[in-house]
């Protein structure tokens, strides 16, 4: 089935109304359903052939529907796993033998407020509408119904394992004890726990019960069914709804009550959906968006917008707070959902992408979430279960297990007001941030003056060579924090404070380059011993000093090299650790694995060191990874070796998604803000095969503005449109920018390459052409490349001035001028060659 046919037969869904009772209360009326449009449904999607050894996931601020494409699931009400494996058979009248319904998953279809899977069969096609509502009442979270086209009669069986555990870490009763609840309309699985005071109730109207073992039974845990009788003559119109609901009081967890709950999430069935699609509509519409020549790559910048707003949770049992979780995987066996619950440095990462896009509400209520966890000392938290308050949570070894948390609050918390101009809200928080300030500045126990990993973890949480004592990581992160406090402190009347920490950022910067420098491989050691000898294992984590645009490191020129080579770059992202290290290996966390998060610093770090090609190259692998795995998401983490995913990634995850945001914004297009001086600087680096980009919605202050940068002859012209109460000021970091009847316009050299992206098949080990090095000169382009050896390549040619001859060196031109031909010569694995061109 192709997305059109898929299209076409859901343009139209149902209500739920009920049918007149003589007897019985409102809740005991069966529900009947009828059509109502679909044609306005989210634009954006995505639809491919189902495998079923992928993942889905269907999140909301109160529920998550985690899955496989072969339409089997496991569903959550926050904080609750309700059931799981949910199957599908089906048994069709004159036709003995039955039917796996998931072996027949056919066409899956992902749209940010809902997922549906096709199952095609020669009898028959079933779709299976997953949605997490966005405004769900109390007791709800994930809904799912099922539509149903058949040739003759048939009985399916929808079976699923009732489960209700809480989530991790808090101890969940025995085995839920399901009955079924009749009613008029037919009834549900009621599933009790060992105290009244919780329970659960799942419901499938007009359906029969399948399994239920009598009492005299030995015990054995049997699925639970619903039995639902399908005739095409009388039910072709119908679609059939899947109704979770929870309780967590005594009064709440009775039969009647929860009949009542189930009655009622059925009467506003159609505007849960409707609300939800309408949020999500609304949500693209009001967010910063971009528009390139790539459709593909506009698309995958819309899903990690979607992506993080999916992972927007409530807190239980009260909803009072709303904070990022950090990612959803199906549970399996156990209790964690991914890592579906809040953290610290996750969210602070993030939250330079949701202050690009502008959703500052997000991003107040995820400082504040941190703030009110924050510790007597001004610590940041490192994570929070969603069951925290039910357990003795700071007891455990998770709250406050790594350091970094507490810098990237003071900077996440600069950069929102670098980019709203919001300092009422840090004037109201100033006491919290000036004493997470204090802690950072206070606890360096060797004298160096900087921050350091006795206050837990840096990065890594395990290292083979022995824990660091302080890694360039934290110690960068140090430095931009300063620089942020600093602003902050400014920003707050806070002068003295505001240049001491001034000050200790100049301090900081000095002693990097002093104490982690390593003049023999021209690299940045990766952490520093209490003796002040060095671990000098070469990683990416200096990649963050670029990270917030105030600083840099100043000889990171042949680590930039390395980074982009095959010693760390694969063809699907960035490994965090060299592969000629001798404790590499491809499928640890630590050390070697390729993170979607490495390879974002690391493209962030090449856009701003003007190394564009390999920032490119970096930031497309993350952006084509929106369709390798869960369709619309990023995944965790893959291996360092072969092109696939860890069998443990989480398929959702939160900074993941973000990678593909922030380097797109702040490194492509060269984004800086100062919302207190009205000012933009925009310092594109637009890929040679586009004429012309645009970026819309970009937030600044109270306005929007929308950035169009379009090549002209030997020029890039940048036009500002805004719909704000003030003019905003347009700037560039770029040699020779000029203002120019109102436009910015920049010099472009006479000839520019590009290079193509493109994930591989799965399963195979790197081969694709690296961009070393790329130096610019008046008159001169200098590449540096690696490639198989014996290999052709090309690169996109663009001349920007057609009049000039010229000249390359290593590479030959094609007859219309349109490709850069490469031949590598012979040799062993990667071999290196220098292409220069010059006119």
């Amino acid at each position: 089935m192709n997305s059109a046919s898929l299209a076409a037969a859901l343009l139209s869904l149902f209500s739920l109304t009920a049918i007149p009772q003589t007897n019985g209360q409102a809740h005991d009326r069966p529900l009947v359903l009828a059509k109502f449009p679909f044609e306005n449904s989210v634009p954006l999607k995505i639809v491919r052939e189902a495998v079923p050894s992928k993942p889905f996931t269907v999140a909301g601020p109160r529920g998550a529907i985690l899955g496989q494409q072969d339409g089997s699931f496991e569903a959550w009400i926050f904080h609750w796993k309700i059931f799981s494996n949910l199957r599908i058979s089906a048994e069709m009248q004159d036709y003995p033998v039955p039917i796996d319904v998931n072996e027949q998953a056919a066409v899956i279809e992902v749209r940010p407020d809902h997922t549906t899977i096709t199952f095609s069969h020669a009898n028959f096609t079933l779709r299976e509408v997953l949605f997490a509502p966005h405004s769900a009442p109390d007791g709800a979270g994930a809904l799912a119904f099922f539509q149903v086209e058949a040739v003759r009669p048939m009985s399916l069986t929808f079976q699923f394992t009732p489960e209700m555990k809480r989530m991790w870490p808090a101890p969940s009763d025995d085995r839920p004890s399901p009955e079924w609840a009749k009613t008029a309309a037919g009834g549900f699985y009621l599933l009790h726990l060992n105290f009244p005071d919780h329970a659960a109730a799942v419901e499938m109207p007009g359906a029969e019960p399948g399994i239920l073992a009598p009492y005299q039974e030995r015990p054995k845990i049997y699925p639970l069914q619903f039995v639902l009788h399908f005739d095409p003559a009388h039910d072709r119109d119908k679609l059939f709804p899947l109704l979770i609901t929870t309780a967590d009081t005594a009064a709440e967890s009775s039969k009647e009550a929860l009949a009542a709950r189930l009655a009622d999430l059925g009467r506003s069935f159609q505007s849960l959906y409707e609300q939800t699609e309408t949020y999500f509509r609304n949500f693209l519409s009001e967010h910063l968006a971009i528009e390139t020549p790539d459709k593909q790559f506009d698309e995958a910048f819309a899903w990690a917008e979607v992506s993080i707003d999916q992972l927007k949770v409530q807190t239980t049992p009260s909803h009072q707070e709303t904070a990022l979780v950090a990612g959803f995987y199906g549970s399996g066996d156990s209790a964690r959902p991914g890592f579906g619950w809040y953290f610290g440095r996750d969210a602070l990462w993030t939250l330079y992408a949701v202050n690009s896009y502008g959703d500052f509400q997000l991003t107040r209520d995820q400082l504040e979430f941190l703030l009110r966890r924050q510790s007597p000392e001004g610590k940041i938290i490192h994570e929070w279960a969603q069951t925290a308050d039910l357990v003795d949570w700071k007891s455990l070894p998770y709250a406050f297990a790594s350091a970094d948390a507490t810098p990237l609050l003071l900077m996440a918390a600069n950069d929102y007001l670098e980019i709203s101009g919001d300092a009422a809200f840090l004037k109201m928080h100033w006491t919290s941030l000036e004493k997470a300030w204090e802690f950072e500045r206070s606890h360096d126990s060797d004298g160096d003056g900087i921050y350091e990993n006795t206050e837990g973890s840096g990065w890594v949480e395990s290292w083979p060579p022995g824990m660091p004592h302080q890694e360039i990581y934290l110690a960068a992160l140090d430095q931009q924090a300063s620089t942020a406090f600093s602003n902050i402190a400014k920003a707050t009347g806070h002068m003295q404070l505001a240049e001491a920490a001034k000050t200790r950022a100049a301090h900081i910067a000095q002693q990097l380059e002093k104490e982690y420098f390593l003049p023999d491989t021209n690299f940045y050691a990766f952490s520093r011993n209490a003796d002040g000898t060095l671990d000098k294992s070469p990683t990416i984590y200096p990649a963050v000093a670029a990270w917030d645009g105030t600083f840099n490191l100043s000889r990171a020129g042949e680590m930039l090299n390395r980074w982009a080579s095959p010693e760390f770059s694969t063809d699907w992202g960035t490994r965090d650790l060299s592969a000629a290290v001798s404790f590499y290996d491809p499928i640890s966390y630590h050390q070697g694995s390729v993170w979607p998060l490495f390879t974002g610093w690391v493209s962030l770090s090449e856009y701003r060191n003007g190394r564009s090609l390999g920032g490119y190259a970096h930031l497309m692998q993350n952006a084509d990874l929106t369709w390798a795995q869960d369709l619309g998401a990023v995944t965790e983490l893959l291996s360092g070796e072969f092109f696939r995913w860890f069998g443990r990634s989480t398929s959702h995850q939160l900074w993941s998604s973000a990678m593909v945001v922030t380097p797109t914004v702040r490194g492509m297009f060269g984004l800086e803000w100062s919302a207190s001086e009205n000012t933009l600087t925009v310092t594109p680096s637009l890929p040679a095969q586009w004429s012309e980009a645009k970026i819309v919605g970009v937030p600044i202050g109270q306005s929007r503005v929308s950035v169009e940068v379009r090549r002209n002859g030997s020029a890039l012209s940048v036009r500002l449109t805004s719909d704000g109460p003030k003019a905003i000021k347009l700037r560039s970091r770029a040699g020779g920018a000029r203002i120019e009847s109102g436009e910015l316009r920049i010099p472009l050299p006479a000839a520019e390459v590009g290079i193509a992206h493109g994930l591989p098949e799965a399963g195979v080990i790197t081969s694709q052409m690296k961009v070393l090095d790329q130096q610019q000169f008046p008159h001169a382009l200098r590449l540096r490349l690696s490639a198989l050896a014996n290999s052709d390549q090309d690169l996109f040619l663009r001349l920007n001035d057609p009049k000039i001859h010229l000249r390359t060196d290593g590479a030959e031109v094609s007859a219309n001028f349109s490709k850069l031909q490469i031949h590598f010569p012979p040799g062993a694995g990667y071999v290196e060659k220098v292409v220069t061109l010059s006119w």
